[in-house]
């Protein structure tokens, strides 16, 4: 691989590599899935090399398709969902445990759309999906977010 590809790929990976963790984190609720997928993805990346035209929206597609398969092996292994270990501030904690209890297509379209700031063509993309559909999967996971963060507060 050329350096200059390299230099590029390692730019990319201080750019966008904490803000997909973080994505993938709220999407998988699994900190070692989400750093898995984050590294297998920088890693095919590297040895495809100048074959990928566009690395950016590569990359959060592999990881995310990557997280994925990762997610269905471990739940076919164990139908618990695991526990939140990662430090962070209680109102993140409640947000990716409201998160968790999305469905799988929900809970992407909102993390890639109101995180990742990706457009509905764009997580379309990701997800395997039509933009209509990650249009409906956005309406209904902001509406049940709402609800279960609304009885988190009541609940306090």
């Amino acid at each position: 691989m050329r350096t200059d590809v390299a230099g590029r790929i390692e730019a990319l990976y201080r750019e966008e590599g904490p803000k997909l963790w973080r994505a993938l984190y709220a999407w998988t609720g699994d900190p070692e899935v989400a750093s898995d997928a984050l590294a297998e993805a920088f890693m095919q990346l590297i040895r495809r090399g100048d074959q990928v035209r566009d690395p950016k929206p590569w990359v959060w597609r592999s990881a995310f398709r990557i997280a994925a398969g990762d997610l269905k092996d471990r739940r076919r292994r164990s139908r618990l969902l695991p526990d939140i270990s990662v430090d962070m501030p209680e109102p993140a904690v409640d947000l990716v445990r409201a998160l968790r209890e999305l469905p799988s297509k929900q809970r992407a379209a909102v993390v890639l759309h109101h995180y990742a700031g990706y457009s509905t063509a764009e997580i379309a993309r990701i997800i395997g999906s039509t933009p209509a559909a990650v249009r409906v999967h956005l309406s209904a996971g902001r509406k049940r977010l709402r609800l279960a963060l609304s009885d988190e507060e009541t609940n306090l």
